[in-house]
């Protein structure tokens, strides 16, 4: 009988590449979703935040209640690498420990029930033999690992290093052989992919990057998350709105926008130069902007709020996600003077009503329109309906619009489709497919 694994991936994209990485070392392995038949159970955990951190410990200690006896619980990731020590000490729960650096050992680990560290973070290549998930057309590309920024709330720095890229022919390998999987949409991510080259001497890597996958027969759509302020230029975003194949999308976290608070944070930029940025992003044909602000941020004064919340209603964001101000050790600013919890909570619920607000307009302006969008199958929410992803979207992060109309065209899932919108139904669009 085939032995049987249970995976669960917390945090970010570039966390789920990783997990990938690990289910393509342990194809062996039947996939279950039920952890408590399963023979081994790995979590690949998020450290980022205080809340990240204890859903991470929370999942391990709900699949250990459920296991089976001489199941092998692993822990892997960004939490366990950097809190390494302090896990092995206090969770005896655990059979494998391992960081961010052993994802294409995974399968030697658990056959020799070893826990281990290595020194250097593990950097995606071309020759992994990786299992993507959840999509038969979209895959997520890792650009780099690490980041050279130096922002006062951030530990990621120092547990997975400074910036480095991965060659232009290995990302262009990789994409290549997943087209020929039969995948043609991309998402290409990295900590601060604005940035990606730099490492390698590459002024502005990320456009070489573009025209290189530009070049690639089969890729029909892609786009680039999470750009830097201080590391995007107006040739990049240029870049991006001429490309053929690559969506005029910008995710572009600008955390706040005054600029006491944007020095306080060590950002490198301030607010004239990151609304010039932005700008230039909104004078693109059909642009849609994405960002992240953080509430709550150690000399965070009423006024510098306000100035944030007036900015944040005024510049008509596509999306922005709200991050409540968590005080992490090895930051810069863990040792500054705090806001009071209750405080940070009350800002980050105004700016959560505020991002709703920005949500709705965008999907209002949308009404009418006709674009691409891709099916991906029944919706679980509605019966009778078609859940679909604009092309340009994001996927599993801007959302869906439900298709109420199929003009009788026969449909395949995970297949392009011309529609129109044909309305904002509460908060979600309806759609029409009409080629």
């Amino acid at each position: 009988m085939p032995k049987t694994l249970h995976l669960v991936s917390l945090g970010c994209t570039k966390n789920l590449v990783d997990s990938e990485i690990m289910l393509g070392r342990l194809q062996e392995y039947t996939m279950t979703d039920d952890p408590d038949t399963a023979d081994v159970i790995i979590v690949n955990t998020c450290g980022f935040i205080e809340a990240a951190k204890e859903e991470s410990i929370n999942t391990i200690l709900s699949l250990h209640a459920q296991r089976k006896e001489d199941s092998l619980l692993v822990m892997s990731g960004c939490l366990t690498e950097r809190y390494q020590q302090e896990l092995q000490e206090s969770m005896p729960e655990i059979d494998i420990f391992t960081g961010v650096g052993d994802y294409e050992k995974i399968d030697e680990l658990i056959m020799k029930k070893q826990s281990t560290f290595s020194p250097e973070v593990y950097l995606a290549n071309e020759k992994a033999d990786r299992v993507i998930t959840g999509s038969g057309y979209h895959a997520y590309i890792k650009i780099a690992e690490g980041c050279n920024q130096s922002c006062s709330f951030c530990a990621i720095p120092s547990f997975k290093g400074k910036l480095h890229s991965r060659t232009i022919d290995s990302l262009v390998t990789e994409v290549e052989n997943l087209v020929a999987g039969g995948f043609w949409d991309f998402s290409f991510i990295s900590q601060d992919s604005s940035s990606y080259g730099r490492d390698m001497g590459l002024s502005d890597g990320l456009i070489d990057l573009i025209h290189a996958v530009e070049a690639i027969e089969g890729v029909r759509s892609a786009r680039i998350l999470y750009l830097y302020p201080s590391t995007t230029s107006f040739a990049l975003i240029d870049a991006i709105a001429n490309s053929t194949i690559f969506q005029t999308y910008y995710d572009m976290p600008i955390q706040h926008i005054d600029n006491q608070l944007l020095k306080t944070m060590k950002r490198g930029f301030g607010e004239k130069q990151t609304i010039a940025l932005l700008e230039h992003m909104k004078s693109k044909p059909d642009a849609f902007i994405r960002t992240s602000v953080i509430a709550g941020h150690p000399g965070e004064t009423k006024e510098h709020f306000g100035r944030l919340c007036d900015f944040m209603e005024t510049f008509g964001f596509d999306r922005f996600n709200t991050f409540a101000y968590s005080n992490e050790e090895t930051t810069a600013a863990y040792n500054m003077e705090q806001i009071a919890q209750e405080v940070i909570d009350e800002r980050a619920a105004i700016l959560g009503e505020i991002a709703e607000q920005s949500t709705r307009q965008s999907l209002e302006k949308m009404a009418g329109r006709t674009i691409d969008l891709v099916i991906d199958g029944e919706s679980d929410e509605h019966a009778y309906l078609l859940s679909a992803r604009p092309l340009q979207w994001a996927v599993d992060i801007d959302g869906e619009i439900l298709v109420n109309d199929t003009s009788d065209t026969t449909i395949s899932f995970g297949q392009i489709y011309r529609a129109k919108i044909t309305e904002l139904a509460g908060e979600q669009l309806l759609a029409t497919v009409i080629a």
